[in-house]
């Protein structure tokens, strides 16, 4: 796991290693992170990837293709250094792992829950405080680039409802 990644979704996906951006790819390899990223730390199944990413035709050439993907994607994030793994190969897909310090969502989730806890334990001002700052962490809408995918679609749902509860919660 490098915890020099900084990995986000919370508006156009981006990941940033070292106060630089890196060049995803294009839009299958950015769905593949977006995917392996909505569910850090799970095991996403090959057949979940394929489904998604090539709209379920399933393969020899399909699975030759996902592996390719994350083969690229491996390459951007690991700089091709095998002591960085960060997609892991593990029965029946893949993982990513990542620290919830390094995905913008899960440092969000976490804000968002720890400001209705002080809400509800009659702290407003800290309240206030976490929900600004998991507000901020927002940038634009998410997973934008990866309209007419459906899970996007059904994430950036969502992300909205929650964006729109710390916002009301705030």
């Amino acid at each position: 796991m490098d915890a020099h990644l900084d990995f986000r979704l919370l508006g156009p996906l981006e990941v940033w290693r070292a106060g630089a951006p890196l060049h995803l790819g294009g839009k299958r390899q950015r769905a593949l992170l977006a995917l392996l990223l909505l569910h850090a730390g799970d095991v996403v199944s090959s057949d979940l990837l394929i489904d998604e990413l090539f709209g379920g035709s399933a393969g020899e050439a399909t699975l030759n293709g996902l592996q390719v993907a994350v083969s690229r994607l491996r390459r951007v994030l690991e700089g091709g250094e095998e002591e960085r793994r960060v997609i892991v190969t593990r029965a029946p897909g893949y993982v990513i792992q990542v620290s919830p310090d390094q995905l913008d969502l899960t440092r969000f989730e976490r804000l968002l829950g720890e400001g209705r806890r002080r809400l509800s334990a009659s702290d407003p001002l800290r309240a206030a405080t976490m929900l600004r700052e998991a507000l901020g962490l927002w940038r634009g809408e998410p997973l934008a680039e990866l309209g007419g995918l459906e899970f996007a679609e059904h994430e950036r749902r969502r992300l909205d409802e929650l964006r729109l509860t710390a916002v009301v919660e705030r």
